[in-house]
């Protein structure tokens, strides 16, 4: 690192302790060339976020993140009569008596790969990532996902329980990957935070000798039917999963049934996976995983079904939750986003029509546009927005992430599936990058905070802006607004007898909060 770039950072340290405690430190910025800005963060410097600032009676805290560089920039705009509104505008108006579905929030996977990553880097660079995501002056995650045992981004394969005809469990085993990686980045997650993590759980494979294909990988489902011994035995491999975190510190608000359980049944089939049809599902959550967990003390964990791309809906979940055996025991619907050019968002309020009583989470996402991270892509992030605006305003409750972070190849991946993420490491030179998706996610997991609800929100006038409303648990409404067009929009806002205007820039995220008390 060059003198010229620690002097940046001089200053901008200097910068943020002159302006006072509810000041930022500013991004460090970086350009690969690849159309915007990435955020360097090291041992020493890493940028915040803070959203407690005290602002003028009747005003609006406005964060603004753009392609040109701005990441989460603060101002203040003024709450008007609705009266004083241009006509002119573009009008967002939000009606706080309508409302729909109760936020859980947002998040990322703890990986294999991305605790490698993390660990990779000194212990200070560590806690600095691991705060980015999870602490107060971050962008406040409060989901997380844990593969049960390995999965693609894993550096090998391995389950828990790879002792054949183990039909006991007796030889089965966290892997060191559990001990020495997820569970002491889990921990930390927990001391950093102030608010409640809620971790779901998702297996990519049963053990081999479990299988019809005798192996982790390709085409294969379970041997046998439910309610048989391989059936039983994979269903107390859940327990087992959760009574040995339980006793590392480690509890679960959820689990799914099966991550992405049409991978199994295809011959393509390239990394873990155990293939589930949605009746093999069905009688599986009927005969075997319901009743184990209704019979243990994880019995309010939350169970997910299909966790798989939104093309099945609403035909998989109806075949599962038509059978009031099979129901009874599940309480959401995970969904990932793969191949959502197929078919539209729509699908998802579809299906909250016909199950209105499961929740739908967005339960993986992430982007696989180039072979290696594309370090200050704008676009990515933008494609983050879209889709969780997209899910938020057909009922989902929240939309997380793939691995917190990757290293500079998209990986480690013994499969060679090489991705981008939010965040993304450098071992060498002890620092790591906050990519633009990373500030979109934070526009919306720093501010919709869990037990918020989506309120209606309408658009007049001729925009491509899209936006999603949320009331808070304290009363206070947040707005976020995306504008992924070349050009500026000015906007009104009108909420009952209260308005104010805007101008968002040309591809910009904006989260606007305020109080109409």
């Amino acid at each position: 690192m060059d003198l010229f770039y620690y002097f940046i950072l001089l200053i901008a340290v200097i910068s943020a302790s002159c302006a006072g405690s509810d000041a930022d430190m500013k991004c460090a910025s970086r350009d690969y060339g690849h159309g915007s800005v990435v955020c360097v963060c090291n041992a020493t410097y890493c940028d915040t976020i803070t959203t407690t600032r005290p602002v003028p009676y009747q005003s609006v805290s406005v964060f603004t993140s753009t392609k040109g560089g701005h990441r989460f920039s603060f101002s203040v705009t003024k709450l008007s009569t609705k009266s004083k509104i241009s006509t002119n505008n573009v009008v967002i108006t939000l009606n706080k008596t309508i409302k729909y579905q109760t936020i859980k929030g947002f998040g990322g996977a703890i990986t294999d790969a991305a605790t490698v990553n993390i660990k990779n880097l000194t212990s200070r660079t560590q806690e600095q990532l691991i705060k980015a995501y999870f602490g107060p002056m971050g962008i406040e995650y409060n989901l997380g996902r844990v593969p049960m045992a390995s999965c693609d981004y894993s550096t090998r394969k391995y389950t828990y329980l790879d002792t054949p005809n183990d039909f006991n469990l007796s030889t089965f085993e966290l892997a060191k990957e559990d001990m020495m990686l997820k569970i002491p980045v889990l921990k930390s997650i927990h001391q950093v935070s102030s608010r409640n993590i809620s971790l779901y759980a998702s297996p990519w494979t049963a053990p081999a000798w479990m299988k019809t294909n005798n192996d982790e990988i390709g085409r294969g489902w379970l041997k046998g039917t439910a309610g048989d011994k391989y059936h039983k035995t994979w269903a107390q491999y859940f327990i087992k999963f959760f009574e040995e975190y339980k006793k590392q510190g480690i509890t679960f608000w959820g689990v799914t049934a099966q991550n992405e359980p049409s991978n199994g049944l295809l011959i393509s089939s390239k990394w873990q996976s155990t293939g589930f049809t949605p009746e093999m599902q069905r009688d599986f959550i009927k005969s075997d995983l319901g009743p184990a967990l209704k019979a243990s003390e994880f019995k309010n964990v939350k169970l997910m079904i299909l966790d798989d791309q939104r093309l099945f809906l609403p035909s998989f979940p109806l075949t599962v939750l038509s059978d009031k055996d099979a129901a009874q025991y599940v309480s959401g619907i995970g969904i990932h986003w793969y191949w959502d050019w197929l078919v539209g968002p729509e699908v998802l309020a579809d299906t909250h029509e016909k199950l209105p009583g499961y929740f739908m989470l967005a339960t993986e996402a992430c982007n696989k546009d180039t072979p290696q991270p594309d370090l200050g892509n704008w676009e990515t992030g933008e494609k983050y927005s879209n889709d969780i605006l997209d899910n938020l305003n057909n009922w989902a409750v929240g939309w997380v992430d793939w691995n917190l972070c990757l290293n500079l190849a998209g990986g480690p991946n013994w499969a060679q599936n090489f991705d981008d993420s939010p965040i993304i490491t450098n071992a060498t030179g002890d620092e790591f990058y906050k990519q633009p998706m990373y500030y979109h996610m934070g526009h919306f997991s720093k501010f919709l905070v869990e037990e918020s609800v989506r309120i209606k929100s309408t658009i007049q006038g001729n925009s491509d802006l899209k936006f999603v409303a949320v009331e808070r648990p304290d009363g206070s409404l947040v707005l976020v607004v995306l504008n992924s067009s070349t050009k500026d929009v000015t906007f009104n806002v009108v909420q009952d007898n209260l308005s104010f205007t805007n101008t968002i820039p040309a591809n910009a995220i904006q989260t606007f909060s305020w109080s109409d008390k």
